[in-house]
This record gives structure tokens, C-alpha cells and sequence, in this order.
């Protein structure tokens, strides 16, 4: 004759549920978080400033937002991600038409975020934005 266990199985903790749940409820919410988008890391509707700060020909880099806005003809404002794309370093500089790395002086188009000058071999990303009246905002 077979003995069985007159123990039931136990059931977890209370304790073991609640850092379950916990746990996956974290993992969950980071993953939610995280992208494998390589643009910005500001939340779209972020205001970043005037079409006045803003030069013709050149542009200002929003590195608190991740994004670079360029003016590369009078009224036609474009964004990139400020993240070059040979290393992940953050562009610094904006003259001559050119976004600049200062990690290895790859050099990027304000007009379209081409690479103009190497190492980098792929362009910077683009980021949408809109420009209502003198505002400019992450779309």
C-alpha cells in the first residue's frame, strides 16, 4: 500500500507573493520605459523654446531633451537626436551648417542630419517637432 503525504502541498507565502508581484510589476514598468529607439529622451509635448533662438543656417542643441533643432533655411525648422551615431557621444557644436561631435569630430547636415564627416556612417535620427507660432515643441 502506497503512503501518501497527509501534509498538503504549501501554498507560498504571503510575503513570496507580494515580492512576486512587486518584481514583476517593476519589470513590466521598465520595460515600458525603455525603447530601442536611439532619439530623444524627452515626452513629446515638451516645449523647447522659440523659432528666435534659433539661427538661419545653424541651430541650438536642447541637451537636457536629447535634440538638436536646426534652422537650415529661413522658417524651416528640423530636430535630430543629439546622440551621434558612431559612439552615443553628445554633439556640442553647431557652425558652418555642420552638428559637431567632439568624441571623434564626426559632422552631421542641420539640414537633414546626413553625415558630412566620418567616422559616424549613419545619419542622426529625426525628431519630430512643431512649430506654432514662435514655439517649438516635441511633437
Amino acid at each position: 500500500m502506497a503512503s501518501e503525504s497527509l501534509h498538503p502541498a504549501s501554498a507560498p507565502s504571503r510575503r513570496t507573493v507580494v515580492a512576486a508581484v512587486g518584481a514583476a510589476g517593476l519589470a513590466i514598468t521598465l520595460n515600458a520605459c525603455s525603447s530601442d529607439d536611439e532619439g530623444s529622451t524627452a515626452a513629446a509635448g515638451t516645449a523647447l523654446g522659440k523659432t528666435s533662438d534659433i539661427p538661419e543656417g545653424g541651430g541650438k542643441i536642447f541637451a537636457d531633451e536629447g535634440v538638436v533643432v536646426t534652422q537650415p533655411t529661413a522658417g524651416t525648422y528640423k530636430a535630430f537626436s543629439s546622440k551621434c551615431t558612431h559612439q552615443g557621444c553628445a554633439v556640442t557644436g553647431i557652425a558652418d551648417g555642420v552638428i559637431t561631435c567632439p568624441c571623434h569630430k564626426s559632422e552631421f547636415s542641420v539640414a537633414d542630419g546626413s553625415v558630412k564627416k566620418g567616422p559616424a556612417t549613419q545619419p542622426l535620427p529625426e525628431e519630430k517637432i512643431t512649430v506654432s507660432g514662435d514655439s517649438i515643441t516635441l511633437a
